[in-house]
């Protein structure tokens, strides 16, 4: 521990015995004792130090002890040091009155009582100490409102010139203090910006997701974070991070938030700039590797076509020459032929790849099945797999029922599958080929799915190239050297076809040298059961279900509304296969004209289409009179399987809503239930 200052006590007398004296009854006190022996020698000590208390003798010779304590009461420093006057000669009334007249305390006779004289001097000496510790408090006291002051004074200064703004509420929600910064961000008044919250200046499309997070701010208590848009009284529209934080007293109550707002509508723009520079730089690229691609597909294109017409023009000049016997002429012949079957089916590819890219590639649709298909896909392709004593196996689940599709482009795929791994297996590997039933990967789904897999055992996919193997024009290997032809079409065909199809396709491989597998799924129409041997399976086998064979519509006029060409005409087939009058058109302002000239029973109409959507249709519809069609049944098909997607359509107008893909026996039941129509379709 710090130990206590020694207080400094005086003591003047001009006999040395005397001070001595005075020093064996005041050492127990432990003080600083500072001895004069003259009047003068006194006031030189008070010079360069303070005293608790003097004790002055009152005869010496000079200057006396009443001169000495005239001048210590003159000098300001000393004025009010406590004097104890001594003397050894008796203390008449007079002299004890200059005494006291003289500022002294009191006035003690010698002898000394020691005990008297100790009790008297710890008294000034305690009070001394006291004085001193007061002076001590209140110079700290003085420097710590200094230096307050100056704390509150630079907080106010750092306050109102931060960049940011700064704002604090209490737990009721209620605006506390905000700085000019906030005042101008919110662009309030000093005083409106107490009245008002933050929250009042957030853009309107922003304000519900910002009401929303800082509610559960404050019911959870943690640090908050957001970024909005801030929108003034004069139209000024600005980015804003919203920072805050509890304030905690220090027993942890909450006392209120404490927050601020950054204006960061300069990063935004930066951000955007940047982000446009990206896309820029990322649209380049990809235009520069579409331009390479074009460039390597035009190159192959060329040694494509060029190679069968140098074997096709070669035979034929030799067959004009007429210098080939028979078996020559035959082998010139089939060489022609071959080339010019390869050729055509490049033409062919190039000529479905403009068709898909101009979306003109049409589907004729009926209930196919896809044993006939596979099998005459198997039979066109033996002829390939044969010189190369490529094992073909079949594994075909005849209980897989009919799907609705297009049965030359159906086999188109399985040819192209199947050519595609008999090319790129070497000589003596095996190809299987499965068709298998699977349901619908949802949970608790009905749905059936027919699923086509080609299984090779070639060179494989490298894991670079498998997400792009059904890319137009992507092949794995485009340069002069690659051992296997082609444009690198087919597989890109394939898929635009499957999709067409409402099917899905995908590609699996272990890596390169290790074989491929490509899986095709197809949905099922609900109504095929082929482990069914009556009538009705050998219906469907044969593309005709027993409910269309019916026809339950039988003279009812539909009216289809759908931008998707095949989609369009599959429900014009299945209506019409159904006995119905079907009318089908692309848009909405079609639909209408159609509706003017003649009235139809039923609406079915997409909901997500080009230009004007389904929504549009059946409020303009809902509009008319009824006479007009304002009261006609509507049927919505989308896409858009969410619980609100089916709400909204229902408080659109329409009276129905069906997922795609569409379920021909479900859409039939909905419209007999829609028309209170005595149907029997079918059961799923």
């Amino acid at each position: 521990m710090q130990m206590e200052p020694k207080v400094n006590i005086l003591l003047v007398d001009d006999k040395l015995e005397n001070l001595l004296a005075l020093e064996a009854i005041l050492e127990k006190l432990g003080e600083n004792l500072v001895r004069a022996t003259s009047g003068e020698e006194a006031l030189r000590c008070l010079l360069h130090q303070d005293f608790a208390v003097i004790l002055l003798d009152v005869q010496m010779p000079g200057m006396d002890g009443f001169e000495t304590a005239t001048l210590i009461r003159n000098r300001g420093r000393s004025r009010h040091t406590p004097i104890i006057f001594l003397t050894a000669f008796s203390t008449s009334d007079q002299m004890l009155f200059k005494g006291y007249a003289l500022g002294a305390v009191d006035y003690l006779l010698k002898p000394l009582d020691p005990n008297i004289l100790t009790s008297k001097v710890t008294v000034f000496v305690e009070l001394f100490k006291k004085t001193e510790a007061i002076k001590q408090q209140a110079a700290q006291l003085v420097a710590m409102n200094a230096e307050l002051r100056q704390s509150e004074e630079r907080l106010r200064s750092l306050s109102t010139c931060s960049p940011v703004g700064i704002f604090e509420i209490d737990t009721e929600g209620g605006c506390r203090y905000t700085n000019p910064r906030y005042q101008i961000i919110c662009g309030l008044k000093a005083t409106e910006s107490l009245e008002k919250s933050w929250l009042e200046s957030v853009h309107p499309e922003d304000r519900e997701r910002a009401v929303a997070s800082w509610s559960n701010y404050i019911c959870e208590g943690r640090d908050y974070s957001e970024e909005f848009r801030f929108q003034t009284a004069q139209g000024i529209i600005r980015w804003v991070q919203v920072r805050s934080s509890p304030m905690l007293s220090g027993q942890g109550e909450l006392l209120g938030y404490v927050g601020t707002l950054e204006d960061i509508t300069e990063r935004k723009q930066a951000e955007e700039v940047r982000a446009q520079v990206i896309r820029e730089q990322t649209a380049r690229q990809e235009a520069e590797a579409a331009n390479r691609m074009k460039d390597e597909f035009l190159a192959v294109l060329s040694h494509e076509l060029r190679t069968p017409l140098t074997s096709m023009l070669g035979w034929s000049k030799i067959l004009r020459s007429k210098k080939l016997d028979d078996k020559a002429t035959s082998r010139a012949l089939e060489a022609i032929e071959r080339n010019a079957i390869s050729q055509m089916q490049l033409i062919e590819d190039i000529l479905d790849v403009s068709r898909i890219i101009r979306g003109q590639l049409r589907l004729n649709v009926s209930a196919v099945n896809l044993i006939s298909v596979m099998e005459a896909a198997l039979e066109a392709v033996r002829p390939l797999a044969e010189p190369k004593e490529i094992q073909l196996n079949t594994v075909l689940d005849t209980s897989v029922g009919s799907v609705y599709g297009d049965p030359a482009r159906l086999q188109q795929i399985v040819w192209n599958l199947l050519t595609n791994a008999i090319k790129f297996t070497p000589k003596g590997g095996r190809v299987e080929v499965n068709l298998s039933i699977v349901y619908g990967e949802e949970q608790q789904t009905t749905q059936k799915y027919a699923q086509i897999q080609v299984i090779d055992t070639g060179i494989g996919i490298s894991s670079e190239f498998l997400p792009k193997v059904f890319e137009r024009f992507r092949q794995a290997d485009s340069t002069t050297t690659r051992s296997h032809n082609g444009l690198g079409l087919g597989l890109a065909i394939v898929r635009h076809l499957v999709e067409l199809h409402k099917g899905t396709i995908f590609a699996q491989s272990p890596g390169s040298g290790q074989g491929a597998t490509f899986t095709v799924r197809l949905p099922l129409l609900q109504d095929n059961r082929g482990n069914r041997g009556n009538r009705e399976n050998r219906e469907a086998a044969e593309g005709i279900s027993s409910s269309v064979a019916s026809t339950p519509l039988a003279g009812l006029k539909v009216l289809v509304v759908d931008d998707e060409a095949d989609t369009r005409n599959f429900l014009s087939f299945m209506f019409e296969e159904y006995g119905a009058i079907a009318t089908a058109v692309a848009s909405v302002d079609e639909a209408l004209a159609v509706l003017e000239q003649a009235k139809a029973d039923i609406l079915i109409s997409d909901i997500g289409m080009s230009e004007q959507d389904g929504y549009t249709l059946i409020r303009k519809l809902r509009s008319l009179e009824p006479e007009k069609g304002g009261c006609m049944p509507a049927i919505a098909l989308t896409a858009y399987t969410r619980e609100e997607d089916r709400l909204e359509a229902l408080a659109a107008g329409f009276q129905q809503h069906l997922s795609k893909p569409i379920d021909p026996t479900k859409l039939i039941a909905m419209v007999a239930s829609v028309l209170k129509l005595s149907v029997q379709v079918p059961v799923s």
